[in-house]
Parts: structure tokens; sequence; C-alpha cells
């Protein structure tokens, strides 16, 4: 195997062999604590222009497969957004029924540039100390000096002020049909919307239009919605001012209104709440939200570097009414979620759709699906 590193921006450097495609990959460093789901990980559109590295010391047991990416692209749900991957182990061999080739394999096939054989505690214990910071692969033709390689790794833009929700959402507008009977109508804007979502609304018989990023709030009311939906994404949500814009309008109109994770921060905007970029962020299956109005916790799929500004229960006063801060991070009491107090608009900060992840919050869905039942348009 051939020579790679990883070059942190404060100077850090970990030497291992490459592992995917030869060359040279800038991004965000940032780890995932997730055991397994890395299929599912690399191809979330929300890991844009980030370096992923996996806790789990032993990746690609389960190989790829055709059915479990989450770009939501028909032309390819299997595209990796990540940046690039760090692992310690990658598996000699494949070892599931379900499995159409390898990862290393795929990560040669789309030119996504990685790393093998570091010590990744190390390297995770480094990130949390100091936090997520610009980083890069090298290996190859790239291979340089350590001065010129940590040039090149400062001189690419932060994740602070980033803008990237326009590059991953879908050119144009698509459908995706319920299984029986349409009941209800939902425009999903897309912020870099994952595969699994609309399936789930499908499943309650909801007809889901995901629409651009950019689209206005004509275009939303000319599909004659039942309900407006927010999805995940990457980036800054301080840059989104234009998506901010679009669910003022929604809420204008009293549309029931849904956000997951980047969606909660828009939302949250909205509402008049300011964010802010966290210091290593959640990322991973295991993280425990608190549901105040309940007391029920869920073990819950994140991946996020900011959030919002507020406190557990927190009641506050917005353009369109009273609202609250609804769910907390259990850990570090991280706001995770915000609502209406009527009821008509709510978001969470984790990913209810699950892929990869526990089904603890799927219920959002039929939550969501019951503020549309009451509804009279």
């Amino acid at each position: 195997m051939s020579s790679a590193v990883l070059v942190l921006e404060d100077g850090r450097t970990f030497r291992g062999t490459t592992f995917g495609a030869q060359g040279r990959t800038l991004g965000e460093a940032v780890f995932c604590t997730g055991m397994t789901g890395y299929q599912e990980t690399l191809t979330d559109p929300s890991y844009h222009r980030q370096i992923i590295v996996a806790t789990a010391p032993q990746i690609g047991n389960t190989g790829w497969n055709e059915e479990d990416g989450e770009a939501a692209s028909a032309e390819n749900p299997n595209k990796i957004w990540a940046a690039g991957f760090v692992v310690r182990d990658p598996a000699r061999r494949v070892s599931s029924w379900r499995a159409t080739g390898s990862l290393q394999d795929q990560l040669d096939a789309q030119n996504i540039v990685g790393i093998a054989g570091i010590d990744t505690r190390a390297l995770v214990r480094h990130l949390r100390t100091r936090g997520s910071m610009r980083a890069g692969v090298f290996s190859g033709d790239a291979l340089g000096t350590a001065e010129e390689m940590l040039e090149q790794v400062v001189g690419q833009a932060t994740m602070l002020g980033a803008d990237l929700a326009g590059e991953v959402t879908t050119d144009v507008s698509y459908t995706i049909e319920p299984a029986g009977e349409a009941r209800f109508t939902v425009v999903a804007v897309d912020l870099g919307i994952k595969t699994n979502t609309p399936r789930m609304f499908a499943e309650r018989g909801i007809r889901v239009h995901v629409v651009p990023s950019a689209t206005s709030i004509e275009q939303v009311l000319e599909l004659n919605p039942d309900g407006v939906f927010l999805s995940n994404g990457p980036g800054d949500p301080a840059t989104a001012d234009s998506n901010v814009a679009l669910t003022r309008q929604v809420l204008e109109r009293e549309l029931p209104l849904f956000g997951i994770c980047f969606g909660n921060q828009i939302l949250g905007r909205a509402l008049g709440r300011s964010t802010y970029k966290m210091k290593f962020g959640h990322r991973g299956m295991n993280i425990p939200v608190i549901e105040h109005a309940t007391g029920r916790i869920a073990i819950t799929a994140q991946n996020h570097g900011f959030a919002l500004e507020g406190e557990a229960g927190e009641e506050f006063d917005s353009d369109f009414g009273r609202a609250r801060i609804s769910h907390t991070c259990a850990n570090d009491g991280t706001v995770e979620g915000v609502e209406l107090l009527g009821g008509s608009a709510f978001s969470v900060q984790y990913h209810p759709e699950a892929a990869a992840g526990p089904h603890d919050a799927a219920y959002l869905f039929d939550r969501f699906t019951s503020v549309l039942e009451g509804v009279d348009k």
C-alpha cells in the first residue's frame, strides 16, 4: 500500500496508508461514532465538504450495496458526498449477502481520497479537545513537504460561513408517490434531503413534491400543499437567509411545517433564534435526546456541527406566536428541537428517518401526519 498523510490545520499530522483513491482532498475533519451505517453516512449530503473520521475500529465488513445509499438522486443514490474517509482498520474481505462490492472499490470508483492505519482514537481525542478543524488527506503525487500540505489545508474556506445547501439540492423538482391512495400532499424543500425521508412520508399516504432549495413561496403554493417539510443539509445556517424567508412566508400562511437537522435551524432562525458553530458537533447514532413535554428520551441519529441558541424548555415570543425549545440533548444540553405552542410547526435537530440509525424517533412522522389531519383547507 502507498503512503498517505492526514494534515490538520493546527499542524498535527497522522501518517498511514491509502484507502480509496490517491490524490488530495480538503475539508473539515469531523468524527462519527456510528458502529454501523457507513454507506448511509458517506452518501448523506449533510457531510458535503467534510472528512469523516470513523471511531469504530474496523470499517468495511458489510461492503457496499445498491440499496442503502442516501443521496436523493435518481441518477446516483450511492453518490458519496463526504470529502474523505479516515479509518483505523479496513476490512480485508466483505461479509454480507447484500453486498455488490467492497467499500474500497466504491471509494476508488468515485475518486474519494481516504487514509487507513492511523490511530483514530488519538485523532478523535485531539478533535474533541481542539474542535473540528480544516484538514487534508494527501497521497500519491499530492504528497509534499509538511509546510506545503499545511499551506493547502489552511488556505481552504472554513465551515463557518459556508453556504452549501445550494450545492447539494436537486436541480429539478420531482415527486414521490405513496404506495396507496394519497391522503395528503407535502412540499419538501431539499436542503440536502436523504432518500429515506420521502419514503417515510410515502408509507403514511403522503405525496411528496421535492423542490430545490431556491424555490419561492409562489412555487410552493402552486403545488397546493397540505404542509411543508424542511430537510437536513450541510453548511452554516446563518447563511441561509432565503430559506429562512421562505419559512417565514410558510408560517404567515399557517401551513403546517416540519423540519429536521438543518431544517430545525432554519425554523429556529425564522422564529427569531440565532445559531452558533459547535466545538465538534454531534455525529453518530447513539445520542440521547429529551422531549421536555413528555420526559421521553430517544436515542437518535445526528449529524450537525451547528446548533440553535436556547435552554431546555425555554418559552419565547416569535412573530408567529408563542414558541419553545422542545428538545435538548441529555449529554450536553444542546437544543434539539423547537416548536410553536399551537403545534402547527415543529422541528428536531436529529434524523428520525433512521438512515442509518435507531427508530426511536420515527413517531415524529406520525405526529406531522396528525397535524395534517387536523387542518381544514
